[in-house]
Order: structure tokens, then C-alpha cells, then sequence
């Protein structure tokens, strides 16, 4: 297929885009790209690719943007519930910890989350995955964590392997044992940090190696934080998963400066996600390296906070800046990257082209695959959109709204006009 005439064509070409050079759509006008067996094989203007390719399938793109697929570095998609309560509480005085130390936040998602089993932990996340594609989102990093036991965790992870395989939208596993401490070790947080270096990480590389051989091993994450677990406890963990091979990532920063975004650079975690309460020191540690800051914005939103990333100071550094959903029950039940980028333009204080390329390659990089995803050139996969107006800025500008009019998987569309279409339709 050749998609021509787009009145914007974004092709985010040229790789991980860092410091004050993030912003940079590659943006042809009137723009075309040709697609075969799902793979891109070129992009250029209308004339030249109408000239060059006369006996392709055409598709009309006027008046419209066409750009890469979204991406979303960090989800919590696998849970049973919701806390609807939680968040009426928080609009009368309580904060985020004293709920959690009062038994609610991810303790109470926990317990819903346990009695479900395979099939219908796969029903609700894939409802979730149908309205990520409708926005946009063709590639997600999901990840475990409302288990706290090696059985449950797995059965999440087991989740993520089958919705990747049966549904359109592509999924990134995360291990996320370390996401709270579960009530069987309440007041033990070194106990329960044990049980995950010494039992849970080495048997989830040996059930992966059974029965996901030919897949990359699943990211290890730790919520470092105060409530959660200490510098001392995430270092014990992600250098046990380290020495197992594991990739890694950290939630750092999100209501307390622990060093978390130091640990994730020390140890060459390929992000750092939340990083709000991140000090200088880290800031710069983060400039002198490839660990991706990611930017949840609507997870203060949710929270009703004033503190957000400071983006503009990571990028005046030199880092690398990325943007998720952190769809997750509690804080953030966010499934549209498009809402993402306009909280970005308002809180992180970022343009509209600076947000798509942290919603797209940047993304892509936060989650290891921007071999294959994130932007528009030859050889990567056709994951694209093309949204309903002709101007990207539009993204930023406007929100509450679906302005995605088509997306295209591998090849094919799998949305049209918001309808999603079936993992069996192939036109």
C-alpha cells in the first residue's frame, strides 16, 4: 500500500532524541509512505513516491497527519477492580500513602487480583487494550505486581504473554514482585525482599526459559519508595536480576527523593519512571547517560497534585525523555496517549512535537525496541496513525476528544473511524 498526500507525514527519523534536540517529526508535507509485507520500505513526498511506485494500492491521506504508532513505556494493565472509594477519599484530605498504610491502594487491588484466574484477568486488560489501540497506543510495556506471590505474579505475566499474541496491540512484560509489600510480610520488608532475590526472580527465569523461549526476558521494576522499598532493598533486587540477566527499570521519585534515578543509572536500568521529586544530582546523573526519565503526567492529575517531572530540566541537561499512561486503578486509569500529550504540553511544560517524539521513538527506547518501533523508516514495522486533522499540533491542543481516525498494525488497519476491528481482519 501506498498512503500518500498526507498533509503532515511524521517520520521521527534519525533515533533516540535527547536533551534540547528532542522535538525533531522528520515532517514531510504532503507526504507518502509505502508499506509491504507489514514493513515500511520508504517515505518521501507524494510526487516522488506516486512517480517511483505507479502500481501500488493507493490510500488518500489529504488533509490528514500520518505518523508512528504511540507508544506507552509504563502500564500497569493486568488488574482486577477498581477504587473508585480511593479516590473519593482523596478528594476529602487523604493522601496516597495514608490510604495505602490504611490498607487500601495497591494492598486492596491485591486481594481482588489474587481470587481472578487466567481468563478473567485476560477479559478485563483486553477491554483496556481495545480503548489504548482506538487512541492510538500500538505498543504497551504491561506489567505484573497486583500478585506479591510468585503464583499470581506469574499468572499475570502468563496474561501479558497470551493478550500480546491474541490482540493487535503489542505488549512489553514487566516483573513488578516488588511493587508493595503483600500482607503475609507486613512489617518484614526485608523478608519479603529476600523472597524475591532468593526464590521469586530465579524461578521466574526458569518458567520463562520453558515457556517463553524465543521471547526477550521481562524487565524487573522496583517501587522505590518510602512506604515501599528502600534504596537498600531495590539495589538488592535489581542487582540479583541483573546477575540473572533480566533487563530493568525502577519507579523512583514519585512522592520521595530515595536515589532511586542514581540506583537506575548506576545500574544501567534502561528507565526511570515517575522521577517527580528528582533531585539535581540525579538529573545530571541522568544526562551523562542512556537511562530514559519517564514522565507519567496524568498520575499527579489523578492525584490532584501541583509537582509534576521537571521535564524542562532533565532536557536542559541532555537526557532523555520519554511519556506513558502509568494506566494503572488507582491514580491513573488513563488508556489514551493522546490525553498524555496534552497533560505533557500544560504540567511538563514540553511543545506538541516534543511530546510525540517522548510518546513515540523516545518510548520506544524506554522499553528496548526502537529497532523495530517508534518511528517511520525502512525496515521497521508499519505501526502508524493517521489522525482526523491535518496539523500534529492539534495533539496538544486539543483534548477529551479521539482524534485518531485510523490505525494500522503490521500493515493492516485495525481501526477505523474509533471501530476496532477483529485479530482475524487482514484488509
Amino acid at each position: 500500500m501506498l498512503i500518500h498526500s498526507a498533509a503532515q507525514l511524521l517520520t521521527l527519523t534519525g533515533g533516540v532524541q535527547r536533551g534540547k534536540g528532542i522535538g525533531e517529526l522528520g515532517l514531510i508535507p504532503n507526504g507518502a509512505v509505502l508499506i509491504r509485507d507489514e514493513k515500511i520500505v520508504c517515505t518521501g513526498s507524494t510526487p516522488d513516491l506516486l512517480s517511483a511506485y505507479p502500481d501500488e494500492s493507493l490510500f488518500d491521506a489529504s488533509g490528514k497527519v500520518v505518523m508512528p504508532g504511540f507508544v506507552d513505556p509504563h502500564t500497569h494493565l493486568i488488574f482486577m477492580g477498581n477504587r473508585a472509594l480511593e479516590f473519593e477519599m482523596r478528594l476529602e484530605g487523604k493522601t496516597y500513602m495514608e490510604i495505602m498504610n490504611a490498607g487500601g491502594g495497591i494492598v486492596n487491588t491485591v486481594k481482588a487480583t489474587r481470587q481472578a484466574n487466567l481468563n478473567e484477568l485476560k477479559h478485563v486488560a483486553r477491554l483496556r487494550m481495545d480503548g489504548m489501540l482506538r487512541h492510538g497506543t500500538t505498543t504497551a510495556e504491561a506489567k505484573s505486581g497486583y500478585g506479591l506471590e510468585y503464583n499470581s505474579e506469574i499468572t499475570q505475566l502468563q496474561a501479558i504473554l497470551e493478550l500480546s499474541n491474541e490482540h493487535h496491540l503489542d505488549l512489553v512484560p514487566t516483573f513488578l514482585g516488588a511493587h508493595a509489600i503483600p500482607v503475609e510480610f507486613q512489617d518484614n520488608a526485608d523478608g519479603y525482599t529476600r523472597e524475591i532475590v532468593e526464590n521469586m526472580l530465579p524461578c521466574l527465569l526458569s518458567w520463562w526459559q520453558v515457556n517463553a523461549p524465543d521471547k526477550p526476558l521481562p524487565f524487573v521494576d522496583v517501587f522505590c519508595e518510602t512506604g515501599a522499598f528502600s534504596l537498600t532493598q531495590t539495589k538488592l533486587i535489581l542487582e540479583k536480576a541483573r546477575q540473572l540477566g533480566f533487563p530493568l527499570k525502577v519507579h523512583a521519585d514519585e512522592f520521595d527523593n530515595l536515589g532511586g534515578t542514581s540506583l537506575a543509572v548506576e545500574l544501567g536500568a534502561v528507565s526511570a519512571d515517575h522521577v517527580v521529586k528528582t533531585s539535581v544530582q540525579d538529573i545530571a546523573a541522568l544526562a551523562q547517560s542512556n537511562t530514559v526519565a519517564v514522565a507519567l503526567p496524568p498520575t499527579p492529575f489523578g492525584l490532584a497534585q501541583s509537582e509534576y517531572t521537571p521535564a524542562k530540566q532533565i532536557l536542559e541537561a541532555g537526557g532523555i525523555l520519554a511519556i506513558a499512561s502509568d494506566l494503572n486503578p488507582g491514580t491513573a486509569w488513563c488508556e489514551s496517549m493522546q490525553f498524555v500529550i496534552a497533560l505533557a504540553c500544560r504540567y511538563l511544560k514540553i511543545t506538541p512535537a516534543q511530546a510525540i517524539a517522548a510518546a513515540t521513538i523516545n518510548a520506544a527506547v524506554a522499553i528496548g525496541r526502537a529497532e523495530s518501533i517508534g518511528s517511520l523508516e525502512p525496515g521497521k514495522q508499519a505501526d502508524l496513525l493517521i489522525l482526523s486533522s491535518g496539523d500534529y499540533r492539534n495533539l496538544g491542543y486539543q483534548f477529551g476528544s479521539n482524534q485518531v481516525d485510523r490505525v494500522m498494525k503490521r500493515g493492516h488497519w485495525v481501526v477505523v473511524n474509533e471501530t476496532y476491528w477483529s485479530q482475524n481482519a487482514n484488509t
